[in-house]
């Protein structure tokens, strides 16, 4: 199975439509949400190890690292894949639209929080700054929690595939740097211009 087949079996994948809509139930008009009992689970997730909560077992879709587990460990993608599901299950909760959306980066979402008329751009920049500077998994998922139930107030949607390998990079300080540039990037994007056109001879 190919990292696209695992991607495509995530729970985001299995409601959400290319669109950024719900996928509609076969044979009707109405939405397929995925269940409030399977949000449930994954919150249960929250600030807990991977490979803790037994009833998420059934959400992971990362191949299994024999080695680490023989071992009584977990492998830093399925601890990646563990934290983004627990996020999810935080930020989809009680929600009327899919909070899962492809190509909406965290920095992205955040300059939405930023510009939002119910928060204060300077709390937002220092919250996201926080989370920027996190150097340990540990300490990006206690931040990212702050973050997204921000996210969630004002149903702003993120991108959970890219989340995930954010996360999944986060564990060595060259990707690391890579994601920290491409959050800022999109953070501040607010501040780019148009150049001035220049003077007609």
């Amino acid at each position: 199975m190919t990292e696209e087949d695992r991607t495509q079996q995530r729970i985001w994948h299995r409601y959400t439509a290319a669109d950024g809509t719900w996928r509609r139930k076969s044979g009707t008009a109405a939405d397929k949400r995925p269940p409030g009992e399977d949000l449930t689970v994954l919150r249960k997730g929250l600030g807990r190890p991977a490979g803790t909560v037994l009833e998420m077992f059934a959400f992971y879709t990362c191949p299994i690292d024999d080695f680490a587990a023989r071992r009584g460990e977990v492998s830093p993608a399925q601890e990646a894949e563990h934290i983004a599901l627990a996020l999810y299950g935080l930020h989809q909760q009680s929600q009327d639209r899919p909070m899962h959306r492809d190509a909406i980066g965290l920095g992205r979402a955040m300059r939405e929080l930023r510009h939002h008329d119910r928060t204060s751009e300077a709390a937002v920049d220092s919250r996201f700054q926080q989370t920027f500077s996190a150097t340990s998994t540990h300490a990006l998922q206690l931040r990212l929690r702050g973050l997204i139930t921000q996210l969630r107030d004002i149903k702003q949607p993120l991108d959970y595939n890219q989340l995930t390998s954010d996360i999944l990079h986060w564990n060595r300080p060259d990707p690391r740097t890579r994601v920290r540039r491409r959050w800022g990037l999109d953070y501040y994007a607010w501040t780019q211009k148009p150049p001035a056109e220049q003077p007609r001879p």
